[in-house]
């Protein structure tokens, strides 16, 4: 297995690629200039926020645990310590088209947009859910990169960090539209996931895994339908309103109430039973969703 080349400012990728380095803190790469030949099973690693689109049928790359099929105009978020791993042949370089936009946290510090980071999600996707990009969105996320590459080329001034910051939310934000717009038109999957999700959880409260490993994690749940943590939740709330932890909660919700009124155990045995090492938590998550203690439901049902 090949070493991991880890990257830790913006001049090393810019040098990596042999490109010429215009800000220390982010830049844009054109794929089709880019000079450094990668070989199959290359391992990468960053400091920094990478974006990158590729407008060229490629192969196949490892984002995280699983192989990401990024293909003819798709385009993947990577967030800082993410693991990539070039999976196939690369793609020679008369035919490599496409940009890769990378910034380093440092350049959001003390701005609106560090703080929102967080929002968004599509960072943490680890697996094959690239974002898939029509024509138009191309050129939308196109824009916003050449109006970041046009303020790259200026000197840097008092105004240089909050109209680069400006136009990388910019872009984050209509990335967050188009993996909207994706969910939807990828309906049909997202109903299959949530019929898997489902099942999953069923023969987990049937079987005496709550005995044995505790409640389910989302964790567990996306590795059992092969999604990443973050892409089910967001998939799931696109769909039905609950995000994972919600499905995980409404269904320990139900098992407690079947015990509760066709047993005679007390609040403490069926908490325990339910995976909850304080009964505590199990009664104050059971009145956070019903509205009522576990005894209060008892005795008005």
């Amino acid at each position: 297995m090949k070493p991991i080349i880890h990257l830790k400012s913006i001049s090393e990728i810019n040098r990596f690629v042999q490109n010429k380095t215009q800000h220390p803190l982010v830049s844009v790469i054109d794929f089709s200039t880019a000079d450094e030949y990668l070989e199959e099973g290359t391992r990468l690693s960053a400091d920094f926020y990478t974006i990158m689109f590729k407008n060229y049928c490629s192969n196949h790359m490892k984002y995280g645990r699983q192989s990401v099929d990024f293909q003819d105009g798709s385009l993947i978020c990577i967030a800082p310590k993410q693991l990539i791993t070039l999976d196939n042949d690369i793609e020679k370089k008369e035919n490599m088209m496409g940009w890769g936009l990378f910034f380093h946290p440092d350049l959001l510090r003390g701005t609106s947009l560090g703080n929102k980071m967080g929002d968004y999600s599509f960072f943490s996707y680890e697996t094959s859910e690239a974002l898939h990009l029509s024509e138009k969105e191309k050129q939308i996320l196109y824009d916003c990169i050449q109006k970041i590459e046009t303020e790259l080329q200026e000197n840097i001034d008092s105004h240089s960090q909050n109209l680069i910051v400006t136009n990388i939310e910019l872009l984050l934000n209509y990335c967050s539209r188009y993996y909207g717009r994706q969910f939807i038109t990828r309906k049909s999957s997202s109903s299959n996931t949530l019929s898997q999700v489902e099942n999953v959880l069923k023969d987990y409260f049937r079987s005496d895994k709550l005995k044995e490993t505790g409640l389910p994690t989302v964790k567990y749940l996306a590795d059992q339908v092969h999604l990443s943590a973050s892409y089910l939740s967001d998939l799931l709330k696109k769909e039905t309103g609950m995000n994972a932890q919600d499905h995980i909660h409404y269904y320990l919700i139900e098992e407690a109430k079947n015990i509760l009124l066709n047993t005679d155990c007390s609040v403490g045995e069926i908490a325990y039973s339910l995976g909850f090492e304080y009964p505590q938590y199990f009664s104050k998550l059971f009145k956070q969703k019903t509205g009522q203690t576990p005894v209060e439901y008892r005795n008005f049902n």
